[in-house]
């Protein structure tokens, strides 16, 4: 079965990109997954974003960014389309943050959000 690959609906920043990568480069990183972007309920704003490495699923798009292939959960989209994910490495926070336009509100961590 050949999958294409679409158009993604969510944007990595320079940072998040060499982030990622550096980890899918680690020795025991398992080349059998692939990276997850998707949403989960629970969080104090009622939604929390997933990223994460994973297996394929069945209801799974196939996105590239970058030559950095994701996937995502078809029914996520609607949620996340637009979100811009960054990683941050400085003295007082460090990792990936998520900007999301479809948020109507999100919490003091910046993990979980309502839409």
């Amino acid at each position: 079965m050949e999958t294409a690959i679409q158009t993604a609906p969510v944007s990595f920043t320079e940072g998040a990109i060499t982030e990622i990568k550096r980890l899918m480069n680690e020795p025991s990183f398992d080349t059998t997954q692939v990276l997850r972007v998707g949403v989960k309920g629970g969080g104090c704003s009622g939604m929390t974003y997933v990223l994460g490495f994973d297996a394929k699923q069945e209801n799974d798009a196939e996105y590239e960014v970058e030559g950095l292939p994701f996937i995502m959960n078809k029914s996520h989209e609607l949620y996340l389309f637009g979100m811009n994910i960054d990683w941050q490495d400085g003295l007082n926070s460090r990792g990936f943050t998520f900007k999301n336009p479809n948020a109507s509100s999100t919490c003091g961590c910046g993990t979980s959000f309502a839409v």
